[in-house]
């Protein structure tokens, strides 16, 4: 979890969670934070999606409530729906890949490498799977599980797959 707290409280509050003899609280920072979302398959806003990505390209028409579908009266409705329909150009996937990591912005090609189909937004190694995980953006041609492709990383390509996300199965809370 996240916690925000005044400045003149931080300290107070880290002593609290971390002194405890009775629970195992540990302090993180922004790296580990970005390793447990990506092995949850879970958006940062800025890189995995941002206002020029609809939620179909993002893989989160899950977002999109059936009664708002129907009714079709929400900003961009035209366009979501269209895709819904159509498929979109593009869409989110997640990867595995081994060797060296890939990050955003690293360019995605077809298994031949000789045609660019997409790019990364987000990769990092996996301390839980002990392979390296990314997510980005291909042609929807490419988007199902097990398509092979590869990464150029350093002027070098690598073998990678599309894998569904989450990486690491969740137990999120869900009230019933």
């Amino acid at each position: 979890i996240q916690i925000s707290v005044r400045p003149d409280r931080a300290e107070d509050l880290a002593q609290a969670l971390t002194g405890s003899s009775k629970a195992k609280v540990m302090l993180i920072g922004l790296g580990a934070r970005d390793t447990l979302r990506l092995e949850a398959g879970l958006c940062l806003y800025g890189s995995d999606i941002d206002e020029t990505t609809t939620p179909v390209e993002g893989s989160l028409t899950w977002t999109i409530g059936k009664r708002r579908r129907e009714e079709a009266n929400f900003p961009g409705a035209s366009v979501i729906l269209k895709q819904i329909k159509e498929k979109p150009q593009r869409r989110r996937v997640g990867f595995i890949s081994s060797g060296a990591p890939a990050r955003g912005h690293t360019k995605i090609y077809d298994e031949s490498g000789s045609s660019l189909i997409g790019e990364l937004t987000s990769g990092c190694p996996s301390p839980s799977l002990k392979e390296n995980v990314s997510m980005g953006y291909v042609k929807t041609a490419f988007t199902k599980n097990g398509t092979k492709v590869k990464f150029e990383v350093r002027k070098k390509m690598i073998d990678a797959v599309v894998s569904k996300m989450p990486f690491v199965p969740s137990n999120y809370f869900s009230p019933k």
